[in-house]
């Protein structure tokens, strides 16, 4: 089963949702915006992904700027509490499968975990 973080706003999320569904994958598609993952989901996905939580935050969103995430004595769980509780900071779209996470940025990164 593959999950993928969505955002149907976002056209590189509606891309490789449509790479995967054309693919003839199962997707379960979780729209995080109306059900954000908690701390303890971001922990495991950054995990997968193998990168810490700054290289998660999206930095162009005003809740980055207003909640001061750019400081750099912020540790990940101060930034990973902010993006559970604002998760419009979270890069997207977050595709996971095999017990592994990719960012589809671009769409086809998400075939590098099937």
């Amino acid at each position: 089963m593959i999950r993928i973080y969505h955002n149907t706003r976002c056209s590189k999320s509606r891309a490789t949702l449509a790479l995967l569904e054309q693919r003839g994958e199962t997707v379960e598609v979780i729209h995080y915006l109306d059900t954000p993952p908690n701390t303890a989901e971001l922990t495991v996905l950054l995990k997968q992904l193998g990168m810490d939580a700054r290289n998660l935050l999206r930095t162009g969103e005003p809740e980055y700027l207003t909640l001061g995430l750019a400081n750099p004595v912020l540790d990940d769980n101060a930034l990973i509490a902010a993006m559970a509780a604002h998760p419009r900071l979270i890069e997207r779209p977050i595709v996971v499968a095999n017990g592994k996470a990719v960012i589809g940025r671009p769409p086809e990164a998400a075939l590098t975990i099937l």
